[in-house]
């Protein structure tokens, strides 16, 4: 599938191994892993990534900003995970093929740096009281969301 992720300081090693089996399960193109986002091979990934960090290609850049920059010099549309006053709703965007999308810090989410690089940002609407949900859970939910609507467009035999 002709979709990457850009990890932007995820700061806990079990949230980029759990990003790593999900990223391996829908077929990503790719990883970016950027600034303090730990890279394998480290025991503490490997305990939820369960051997997809060999299976998914991953890259290490120190400066997400540099590594957004090179992949919109290579035509691949950005797309950032977050909640702004420009956030449209994952369920009814429009996913462009390719695109890499963005996901960020736990606490502090996506920067603003990369947010004003991003051709767009989506949303996961919360209904309860909390306002977000967990980055690894944010990056199963969007992946699996855009894996389905790529292969309504390009059916594959099998999985």
């Amino acid at each position: 599938m002709p979709v990457y992720a850009l990890l932007d300081n995820v700061r806990s090693v079990w949230n980029v191994g759990s990003m790593f089996r999900t990223a391996d399960s829908v077929a990503l193109s790719g990883l970016y892993l950027c600034g303090m986002t730990a890279t394998p091979p480290r025991p503490d990934i490997e305990k939820t990534a369960l051997g997809a960090t060999k299976s998914v290609p991953w890259d290490y850049w120190s400066d997400s900003v540099d590594a957004a920059r090179h992949l919109r010099d290579r035509g691949i549309p950005l797309v950032a995970l977050e909640q702004t006053d420009r956030s449209h709703s994952w369920n009814t965007f429009d996913f462009p093929f390719p695109h890499c999308f963005i996901v960020g810090h736990e606490v502090r989410g996506v920067r603003k740096e990369l947010l004003d690089l991003a051709d767009h940002v989506v949303e996961i609407p919360m209904a309860g009281i909390k306002h977000s949900l967990n980055v690894a859970v944010s990056f199963g939910i969007l992946a699996f969301e855009i894996r389905r609507r790529y292969l309504q467009s390009n059916p594959v035999d099998g999985p």
